[in-house]
């Protein structure tokens, strides 16, 4: 163990007021002086004394605590990302276990998105520090001690949704037994599902608008949605306000950035690339409804907002962005290069 020359003392005054100024009062009333004692062979002050360096706090920090979260994470969405987001909150690194085709067809059928979308998506998260590929659907005993002995995890984290096998047990009973389980509140309003049935309603519904007159919606195709946006959700989701740096290069991107996927985390990646500040323009449902045909998008602004600020090569969003780059945004973002548009 280093100590720091007179660090140890200082601390022993902070940390042992009482105890430290007895030992100093003693050695005052008693004398003990180099310089009153001269040449005598008297040990110096900080031998003498008793070891204050047992006041010394160690340098080394506390242990960081490691939490686990899996899921199949096919079509991944801002639930996913809220789900990581709150997990990430109850340690200091989030490691990702991420189902495997053979698991999900086994126990849920099919998903859509191969392993290696998955993997992207999951990866391109801001709260995701490592991830496990092809993890068992259910939490079994080997499986659990290998996250303890190997990953180093210290706690399994799920959400407040039960998780049932076909068997009708719980995947997550033996964690739970361990005392090693941490449960998360579920984002209501989003599933994997529910795009699933947006995305067939999309196509089902007849090219005529005027079939959807008096239908409640959030653009002109008419796809319910239970999400409600707040400023809150908005924040959690964010930088913290951190804008550019005075000689920062600014890369701005636009596009609808509807049903967030794999090729969106590559484009944006290499977007970031560019420069030292990604800015991202995401276009308003009747932009994209303009653009794209009436029954886009799938998910509506705010939605597909949090799916883009989720993103780590993210720094900043403008929701609602025009289509057009106007002059106003240059002003306020001055844009380095050309402007990227997907």
């Amino acid at each position: 163990m280093e100590f720091d020359s007179n660090g140890w003392m200082w601390d022993g005054v902070y940390y042992y007021p009482h105890l430290f100024g007895g030992v100093m009062l003693t050695a005052a009333l008693l004398g003990l002086s180099t310089g009153y004692f001269g040449g005598i062979n008297v040990p110096s002050m900080p031998y003498f004394l008793p070891d204050l360096r047992m006041f010394q706090k160690k340098k080394s920090g506390k242990k960081r605590v490691r939490v686990y979260m899996d899921g199949c994470f096919d079509l991944m969405h801002y639930g996913h990302a809220n789900a990581m987001r709150q997990a990430k909150a109850l340690g200091d690194e989030l490691v990702v276990g991420i189902v495997s085709d053979e698991e999900i067809i086994a126990n849920k059928g099919p998903p859509v998105l191969s392993m290696e979308e998955r993997l992207i998506l999951v990866s391109g998260l801001k709260w995701v520090d490592e991830v496990i590929a092809n993890a068992p659907y259910a939490i079994t005993e080997e499986f659990m001690n290998r996250l303890f002995n190997e990953h180093n995890i210290d706690y399994i984290i799920h959400g407040d949704d039960p998780c049932l096998l076909p068997n009708g047990t719980d995947a997550y009973e033996l964690a739970k037994k361990a005392g090693r389980y941490k449960q998360i509140k579920r984002t209501e309003g989003v599933s994997s599902t529910d795009i699933v049935t947006k995305v067939c309603e999309a196509h089902e519904e007849p090219h005529n608008t005027n079939n959807n007159q008096g239908k409640e919606n959030h653009g002109k195709g008419g796809h319910m949605s239970h999400f409600f946006p707040t400023s809150r959700r908005i924040v959690q989701f964010s930088n913290g306000g951190k804008g550019p740096g005075p000689n920062a290069r600014v890369v701005y991107i636009d596009g609808a950035f509807d049903l967030f996927h794999a090729g969106h985390v590559e484009i944006l990646k290499s977007a970031r690339k560019l420069g030292d500040f990604l800015l991202v323009g995401i276009h308003s449902d009747q932009t994209v409804s303009e653009q794209r045909g009436p029954h886009h998008p799938i998910m509506h602004l705010h939605e597909r907002s949090l799916s883009v600020l989720a993103c780590r090569y993210v720094d900043e969003v403008i929701i609602g962005a025009p289509w057009e780059v106007t002059r106003d945004m240059r002003l306020l973002w001055p844009f380095s290069g050309s402007v990227c548009r997907i």
